[in-house]
């Protein structure tokens, strides 16, 4: 046979190593500069990574949530192995099997790792910042952009001005929308997808190009001194450029494909993304409310461990008082507003006009005959006899320096409901935690004694001098002692208690608020040896009939025993009780 007419295109194409090294140039530079991707989207430092790592390890909530979404991306189609470790993670076996499939859910192995670490940082700095899509390694574009739809929310910034700067608060954030990042890995599951298809075309292409660098280098070898490259070496490397030229056409491809899944799911993903972020808000929200309505200071809550605030909240959710949280809440917010209207030497409570010459209490009528030249004469007279018209006032003895004692009745008359539905004991129970209030604002002990019939008691002790324990404030709170009511009991309990304090620290003036819906009887002896009590320590008792009228009426035996006493009938209004905050 003869010579072929057309020689195979390596006896004509160029061998020249300048000619192939320039289209080689291009793979052969992406083999040596292929540029860093990023699995997290939003910018961490180190201390970011730190703070998620300790609040992770601290939350069994959010392992869990890491566990479940990698199951939902790895067996969510079907086999269940898909995804699994040894194609996409195989390092993860180094460390075993069991240690291998904990890894890829832990720390950002694994997609679904990376984007709970992404959620957490969204909420947690301050001024949280998005890489560029072109930084992202291609199979978490996917988290890019569900990241992205979060940010954007009007009700993720609303979120965030909660969370900023609060493991964990920011932490529940993420399991508040837990539902949710299920919800939206199934809405971008086609893009999830196409973005392992991509991660393995860019794996392949970036092989390629290591290939077509090597073969370069090898025709680099092997030319003469013309610079003339042998048909073989010149051959191979130009199949790999060939091979690069198609893994980067495959790249391209997946990318699209990626994105084209992506803008589909947008509508999707962008409505989820903002359900779940106002759900969130509104659970971080109540939980910050539940925890100003029981007293307990932000900054005490930022400082305590994380197992100990999570277990805190979990107690005041399903607290005995959960439900009246909002009472509570009142109640410490009038307290408060009644503490601010306190005048230092103030007389006492305003009931009337009188006749006098103290100035202090002009009344704003006479002031005005000052500015009339013709009547300064009248006013001088008028000063001079002690007859101009003042604010007459009830007289109110200077407020106690010894403890504070709430008696709270909890016999079984008062889980009896009033107005809206609350209970005689919860309005008594946010009455005495308002008086605890009162007591630290005071630098006062507090004590509060439940009672019930005489042969139960429980008494809780708070010292000024030590911080209010929020369990034992609880305690106090949720405690109920059931059966009959006696005043003998709690009061030579709360009477023993102030001269306990008067022997150790020469304070008198202390302060009784007995709380209670029944009447019941005295015996002669104990008033006397009560009265005596009284006299020699100086302390006063404050009445409150809840929802019992007949037992403040005058004559009754609360009337003997109060020096102020006062009846409650609508349980929602929490101002019934503002005097005492005044007076205490």
């Amino acid at each position: 046979m003869g010579a072929s007419p057309n020689p195979p295109e390596s006896t004509n194409a160029s061998r020249t190593l300048d000619e192939l090294a320039s289209r080689a140039g291009k793979w052969a530079g992406l083999s040596t500069a292929t540029p860093e991707r990023h699995t997290t989207a939003v910018v961490a430092d180190r201390f970011d990574r730190i703070t998620w790592r300790d609040t992770y390890e601290q939350s069994a909530g959010l392992r869990e949530l890491a566990k479940e979404l990698y199951e939902i991306s790895t067996h969510g189609h079907g086999d269940g192995h898909e995804h699994g470790a040894g194609h996409e993670h195989g390092h993860g076996h180094r460390h075993g099997h069991r240690h291998g499939h904990a890894y890829k859910y832990e720390y950002g192995h694994h997609p679904t790792a990376d984007l709970l670490i992404d959620a957490f940082l969204a909420a947690y700095k301050v001024n949280p910042r998005l890489r560029e899509p072109a930084e992202m390694a291609p199979s978490h574009l996917v988290n890019h952009h569900l990241v992205s739809s979060l940010l954007d929310s009007p009700e993720f910034t609303e979120l965030r001005r909660e969370t900023a700067g609060d493991p964990y608060a920011a932490a529940m954030a993420v399991l508040a929308q837990a539902s949710a990042l299920r919800r939206m890995l199934e809405h971008a599951r086609g893009a999830r997808e196409q973005g392992e298809q991509a991660k393995a075309a860019q794996q392949d292409a970036d092989s390629a190009a290591a290939a077509v660098s090597a073969a370069l280098q090898r025709a680099a070898e092997e030319a003469d001194e013309h610079g003339t490259v042998p048909t073989s070496a010149a051959d191979a490397l130009r199949g790999t450029i060939q091979a690069a030229e198609s893994a980067e056409a495959a790249v391209r491809k997946a990318t699209r494909g990626s994105a084209q899944s992506l803008a589909t799911a947008g509508p999707a993903l962008r409505a989820t993304a903002r359900n779940a972020a106002a759900k969130a808000a509104e659970s971080v929200r109540e939980e910050a409310a539940l925890m100003r309505a029981w007293g307990v200071d932000p900054g005490r809550l930022e400082r305590m461990p994380f197992d100990r605030r999570a277990a805190l909240a979990e107690r005041l959710r399903t607290s005995r008082l959960a439900q009246w949280a909002e009472l509570i809440g009142r109640f410490r917010q009038m307290a408060d507003g009644e503490r601010a209207r306190k005048v230092e030497n103030a007389t006492g409570e305003l009931v009337g006009v009188t006749l006098g010459d103290d100035l202090s209490r002009v009344i704003p009528s006479e002031l005005a005959n000052l500015g009339l030249p013709e009547l300064r004469a009248v006013f001088a007279a008028r000063y001079a006899a002690g007859e101009l018209m003042l604010y007459d006032s009830q007289g109110e003895q200077a407020t106690g320096k010894g403890a504070i004692i709430a008696c709270v009745d909890t016999s079984h008359s008062m889980y009896m409901e009033g107005p809206g539905g609350v209970t005689r004991e919860a309005w008594a129970k946010a009455c005495a935690l308002a008086l605890l209030d009162q007591a630290r604002c005071a630098e006062r002990d507090f004590v509060g004694i439940l009672f019930a019939a005489a042969d139960k008691l429980q008494v809780f002790r708070f010292p000024a001098d030590e911080p209010a324990d929020i369990a034992r404030v609880l305690d106090f709170a949720e405690a109920f002692l059931g059966g009959g009511t006696s005043y003998e009991r709690p009061l030579t309990a709360a009477g023993e208690l102030l001269e306990e304090e008067f022997d150790d620290a020469a304070r008198t003036r202390g302060d009784i608020v007995l709380l209670t819906d029944d009447e019941c009887d005295v015996t002669e002896g104990w008033m006397r040896g009560w009265n005596d009590a009284k006299h020699r320590l100086g302390f006063r008792v404050f009445g409150v009939a809840i929802g019992a009228p007949p037992a403040a009426e005058a004559g009754s035996v609360l009337d003997a025993l109060c020096d102020n006493l006062r009846s409650v009938e609508d349980f929602t209004d929490v101002h019934a009780a503002a005097d005492l905050f005044r007076l205490i």
